[in-house]
């Protein structure tokens, strides 16, 4: 019997022991994803602009993502934590601006919103709650204008072709760490500049060099669509 109650009692422990562990290792950094509507838009899908009107030409917020340094990453980590529109009333106008959804149906944001908390933010809990998530993206991207970095480098979105590599290089040189990117192809076939990908410490302030980046299957001379 005493041999019983001390097996249990050390089971306990252990998963005490790994729940804390969980809660203190759930992630290793971040991807903050940034697209261009030009190219969700011109695809053989359809978008839809937000019921707020056409967004502007920059590139706008895709989300803030937990990610593995083994390239895996977690996801829907709190089904108790769903989206709450009133965490987020402060910052509104200024995620419709910098984080529109170009799904259809047209919408007000708010089904992209729960879909990147609920899938992404629940698993960056330990460090950011609802509101600070969606606030560290926002300064995130004030903070990192890719517009602007490829302008001076005059890589403009004229539906022209640029190199791949002087996409990246230039947002090395801008924002000061290599990008991973990611392309679509038009109906025409072409290969377009589509996400960036930038890597930032699990506080969600600084950006940090990529431990691992995605494959982006990119072809060597990419379309900068216009919008």
């Amino acid at each position: 019997m005493r041999f019983s109650t001390s097996l249990i009692l050390i089971k306990l422990f252990v998963i005490q022991y790994l729940s804390v562990l969980c809660v203190s290792q759930d992630f290793d950094f971040f991807y903050f994803v940034q697209q261009w509507p030009g190219a969700y838009c011109d695809t053989k899908h359809t978008c839809c602009y937000p019921k707020s009107g056409k967004p502007s030409a920059d590139f706008g917020i895709h989300g803030l993502w937990p990610n593995y340094k083994d390239g895996s990453y977690p996801s829907n980590c709190d089904p108790d934590s769903v989206f709450d529109k009133s965490e987020i009333s402060e910052l509104m106008s200024n995620l419709e601006k910098n984080w529109p959804s170009l799904s259809c149906p047209s919408s007000n944001g708010f089904r992209f919103w729960s879909h990147e908390w609920e899938k992404h933010g629940t698993c960056s809990e330990s460090e950011l709650d609802q509101k600070d998530y969606f606030e560290a993206a926002l300064k995130l991207k004030q903070k990192v204008n890719l517009l602007q970095i490829l302008k001076t480098a005059g890589i403009v979105p004229d539906d022209g072709m640029y190199s791949l590599e002087s996409i990246k290089e230039a947002i090395k040189e801008g924002a000061g760490y290599t990008p991973g990117i990611e392309c679509n192809k038009d109906s025409a076939g072409n290969s377009q500049l589509y996400q960036v990908y930038l890597c930032v410490d699990t506080s969600g302030q600084d950006i940090i060099e990529c431990p691992v980046l995605p494959k982006g299957r990119c072809a060597s001379d990419v379309q900068f669509a216009k919008f």
